[in-house]
């Protein structure tokens, strides 16, 4: 057997990694998303700093994936708390606008 991979191979075999941990399915990146917005942050500079340095990801695409994540039904089960709290802010400015 070679050592070498598909990236298919590798996707396929991290999911059932991740499912298979009784996380909801939930890969490691969408739950430190999640993670990060259950903190609590002394101001915008000090979080987007720390999805930055923490995650490797710019503040755009960084609630690009959290968006995506409030619509997702594992993301509910993994942290039903902060994602209906998320889930209700942006309803909220929605509203607004």
């Amino acid at each position: 057997m070679t050592e070498e991979r598909t990236a298919e191979e590798r996707t396929a075999g991290e999911q059932g990694t991740a499912q298979g941990a009784g996380d909801g399915g939930l890969g490691e990146r969408e739950r430190a998303v999640l993670a990060v917005e259950r903190r609590s942050w002394p101001g915008p500079g000090a979080k987007e700093r720390a999805v930055r340095e923490g995650l490797g990801l710019s503040p755009t695409r960084y609630y690009q994936l959290l968006n995506a994540l409030l619509d997702d039904p594992r993301a509910l089960a993994h942290d039903p708390v902060t994602v209906n709290r998320l889930r209700r802010v942006r309803e909220e400015k929605q509203q607004r606008r």
